[in-house]
């Protein structure tokens, strides 16, 4: 996704795609036949809105490796690989989950990203150019880092606040598109919801879709502070604000897809979609612990 974009864009793909089959197969017809019902409208938001989000999850780990062109590491090539898994794997027994499958992919940015459908399941992936820029203190403390979005099970929250985002998002855009159609109606004698609703209502939840983006991309913000403390409780904090650091210094604009920046460890643009804090803040929260 561009992490958060990635699961993000993935999201919209997967609800509006459902929106579509639901419509095909008369379920708008059932919602207002008699007027719309709002109750039967709520839980069929619910249900798709929640499914919708939870099949981006599950999606997640093979969206990502797509994406990104990760290769995981079975059997180490190199002593670099080999110190990946043993860091990989020490960091995972300490922070109480299972063994991530660890991943290298080929991008000349900074970067790293977890994600996966449990803290049992999950993905740790590093871009070569980190590899490259940093030392082997460095990278331990991003691998902390994403060690604790794992452990502190930040993919599956970041599914239940979209999985109820998106149940207002369908819930919102066909009331809105009921009373656009029913507007447009006035003059006719048709039954059942025109082409009014379903242009409407396709529109709306693309645009709430995007204005829901913002409220993810708010919590990822914050979930950053705890991922920092974790890296440095997992690999110190003197490790973790050198990592910030260099990044500072080195940071080129990700290329990673915008669903995988929530997890990822680069910063993003200053703005209300921007996924990640600014390095700077980060780093005074670290120097300002405990």
């Amino acid at each position: 996704m561009k992490r958060i974009g990635l699961f993000l864009l993935t999201n919209l793909a997967i609800m509006l795609v459902l929106s579509v089959v639901a419509s095909l197969l008369g379920g708008d017809r059932f919602l207002t036949q008699n007027g719309l019902n709002l109750t039967s409208l709520l839980i069929f938001s619910a249900v798709f809105g929640m499914g919708g989000s939870f099949i981006s999850l599950a999606m997640s780990k093979w969206m990502a490796k797509r994406s990104t062109g990760a290769v995981v590491i079975e059997q180490p090539k190199s002593a670099a690989e080999a110190w990946l898994l043993a860091t990989v794997e020490r960091q995972a027994r300490a922070a109480g989950i299972g063994m991530p499958e660890v991943a290298v992919y080929d991008a000349p940015e900074i970067n790293a990203f977890a994600t996966g459908m449990s803290k049992n399941s999950a993905l740790v992936a590093v871009s070569t150019g980190l590899l490259r820029a940093l030392n082997q203190d460095e990278t331990e403390a991003v691998l902390g880092h994403e060690i604790a979005h794992v452990a502190n099970g930040d993919m599956v929250t970041l599914t239940l606040i979209q999985g109820v985002l998106n149940t207002f998002v369908i819930f919102l855009s066909k009331v809105i598109g009921y009373a656009v159609d029913s507007a447009l109606k006035r003059s006719d004698d048709r039954s059942g919801p025109g082409i009014g609703y379903y242009v409407t209502s396709m529109v709306m939840q693309i645009v709430l879709g995007f204005a829901a983006s913002i409220v993810v991309a708010w919590f990822s913000r914050r979930r950053e502070f705890a991922a920092d403390a974790g890296g440095a409780h997992l690999a110190g904090k003197r490790k973790m604000i050198a990592a910030l650091a260099k990044l500072k210094a080195q940071h080129e604009p990700s290329s990673l897809p915008q669903g995988m920046q929530a997890m990822g460890i680069a910063g993003g643009v200053k703005s209300l979609f921007m996924t990640h804090p600014p390095l700077e803040e980060r780093i005074a929260r670290l120097q300002a612990s405990s």
